[in-house]
């Protein structure tokens, strides 16, 4: 049911992603203490940048973890819409992580370059580093680009639109990571090269801000995500509809006047409606119609909790 949109859960409940982000923390660890080593030997800023960078998101992966671990908890007396939001609370600390730890260190360390040259030396050490840093990385990624293209292809969407504007925010910061870790280590490639080139050691400056700027567009966009789905995410429109189509196939429901749908967590939502019911019958049989119909929603994976009330005679229909 709800096939269509956001709302379609994972195939194996939160076992592969949990697969990816440790997967992806574990190339993380490997990576930022080579990367480490070899800031300290080269003195490259790119590398210490590139190494600040491993390092954030090595920490990420745990912030993640955290939100996929305490997202999927069933709801209770204490929450009864269920705890899916814990997953954009942790992944909005993932996101300020890598601001803090990743942008602004590597842009901090890149101004001090420029006040304080220092050239770098043992550059083929850089190299061979970043070079094993690009096949982990790259082999992470394309863990991230499969699980991500799956699924869109599940529900009928491009990769790059169910990455930015999918409910499931583990997976968007994984991709978004483990793209910018690929992205970064170019960056740092061509200003390290610049600088042997040259001999001056500006161009490995430039490129530790320039890995500081990309790491920090990243964490704002993923920092505006999460915000959005913490205050109220509204559904699509196709979601919407699939889901209204749903409802209306059903021999119980003639009718809706009203329907909200908001994003209570990670491919879960939150379902109030005004119906109509088939029939004509007395008060006491529509009421229990009524909570029989929620019950048969809510066993959907994609609901956390339905409530239908009635429609008035003078409410229109809703078209969708």
């Amino acid at each position: 049911m709800y096939r269509n949109g956001d709302v379609l859960p994972p195939d194996t409940k939160n076992g592969r992603i949990s697969a990816t982000v440790i997967f992806a923390f574990c190339i993380n660890v490997l990576v930022a203490a080579a990367k480490t080593a070899a800031a300290l030997i080269t003195g490259s800023a790119s590398m210490v940048a590139e190494a600040a960078h491993s390092w954030a998101d090595t920490g990420n992966q745990i912030f993640l973890l955290f939100a996929e671990r305490k997202s999927v908890r069933p709801r209770d007396a204490a929450h009864p819409l269920g705890y899916g939001r814990e997953a954009y609370v942790w992944s909005m600390f993932a996101a300020f992580g890598l601001f803090a730890a990743g942008a602004a260190v590597s842009i901090m360390n890149g101004v001090q370059q420029l006040m304080s040259p220092e050239p770098a030396a043992d550059f083929v050490v850089a190299y061979v580093v970043l070079g094993v840093a690009l096949v982990l990385e790259g082999f992470s990624f394309l863990q991230a680009l499969r699980q991500a293209r799956g699924d869109a292809r599940k529900q009928g969407r491009a990769v790059l639109d169910h990455v930015l504007n999918s409910s499931d925010t583990t997976t968007r910061a994984v991709f978004a990571e483990d793209g910018a870790a690929l992205a970064g280590i170019a960056l740092a490639f061509a200003g390290i090269l610049a600088h042997q080139l040259t001999g001056s050691p500006v161009p490995d400056a430039l490129g530790s801000i320039a890995v500081g700027l990309l790491l920090g567009c990243i964490a704002v966009v993923l920092i505006q995500k999460n915000r959005r789905f913490l205050v109220g995410q509204a559904v699509t429109q196709d979601v919407r509809r699939a889901v209204a189509g749903q409802l209306l196939e059903g021999k119980e429901i003639d009718r809706i006047t009203y329907l909200h749908l908001e994003f209570v967590g990670p491919r879960k939502l939150y379902l109030v409606a005004a119906v109509d019911l088939t029939g004509d019958d007395p008060e006491s049989e529509v009421a229990a119609r009524l909570r029989a119909i929620e019950r048969e929603i809510e066993a959907h994976d994609g609901i956390e909790e339905a409530v239908l009330t009635l429609s008035t005679a003078g409410e229109p229909s809703l078209t969708f």
